[in-house]
């Protein structure tokens, strides 16, 4: 009887983890898409996250404007001033989640109280390191994402200039032409639209753009825009050049990553795949020369 409330009450723990997990991303996903040019900047809107906010800033390392983590998160695409604490609420949940979920499998196959605190600690330590790899993919997903909208980016800016508009409303409309198809993108022109406007140095903002993130081609076309800026050159051939150059680059690393394939299926092949069609193709030939074998032996 134990046993079968166990197992109810982690199909039940199971079930409604799951069912606030997928509203949190539902909820999550209508404000993305409903979030105008300057979302990047404000606080998410929903209970799960303001729960999670709550969490987090009781921990001491969430109040520290040192922490590595809002760079990471700031690479990340999570801009909100409550981004860190959110994040530490995050890793706290799914250390308590992970913590309940190995304590309750080794109740439930174990049978004995006093051999759970051994998983439940292993679990705790799980929960709370993963977030930390779950943030490190999303920032490689971001930069990706960045990487590919560039050139689009520069197509768009220089016909907005060629058509007479300065480099800050080509920005601006970018950002705007940007909104569906590439959506990190025209955030991060949009926040330097916003830098622009607020009175600060051309050159800072541009810097700026380029440090708070970790995809190289962002920060050259910044470097791009600041030397521009400062010896006064002709951008819109400069932009017309590097997206060209950037087009050309992107085309070669996919012949690169296409020419590696067939190497990387040699071992695929030769350890799962062959060994298989030798089975198959080997075995009842095998079969039939031991039963011969064994007959003529008799």
């Amino acid at each position: 009887m134990n046993a079968i409330w166990a197992i109810a009450g982690f199909f039940a723990f199971v079930l409604s983890a799951v069912a606030a997990a997928g509203w949190a991303y539902q909820r999550l996903t209508e404000n993305r898409g409903a979030a105008d040019s300057g979302a990047a900047l404000a606080n998410p809107p929903s209970a799960m996250a303001t729960l999670f906010q709550s969490i987090g800033e009781t921990f001491p390392a969430a109040k520290n404007e040192q922490n590595p983590y809002r760079s990471k998160l700031a690479s990340a695409g999570y801009r909100w001033p409550a981004a860190l604490p959110i994040f530490y609420g995050i890793k706290f949940g799914s250390a308590l989640f992970f913590a309940g979920l190995t304590g309750i499998a080794a109740l439930v196959y174990r049978g004995d109280p006093a051999l759970t605190p051994v998983p439940m600690i292993c679990g705790l330590g799980i929960g709370f390191l993963l977030p930390d790899r779950v943030l490190t993919s999303r920032v490689h997903a971001h930069a990706q994402r960045l990487r590919a909208a560039i050139p689009a980016a520069l197509d768009l800016m220089v016909l907005a200039m060629e058509a007479g508009q300065s480099l800050d409303q080509s920005l601006a409309d970018t950002s705007r032409a940007l909104k569906r198809t590439h959506p990190d993108l025209s955030a991060e022109l949009a926040q330097l639209y916003l830098e622009l406007r607020t009175g600060s140095s051309r050159v800072d903002s541009f810097r700026s753009m380029g440090t708070r993130n970790k995809e190289p081609e962002l920060r050259k076309l910044s470097n791009l825009l600041i030397d521009s800026d400062r010896y006064g050159a002709s951008i819109g051939p400069a932009l017309r050049s590097h997206a060209k150059y950037l087009r050309t680059r992107f085309r070669q690393q996919a012949q690169e990553r296409a020419r590696k394939v067939g190497v990387k299926l040699i071992f695929p092949v030769f350890f799962l795949i062959f060994p298989s069609v030798l089975l198959v193709t080997l075995g009842p030939a095998c079969m039939m020369m031991y039963q011969q074998l064994s007959n003529l032996l008799k």
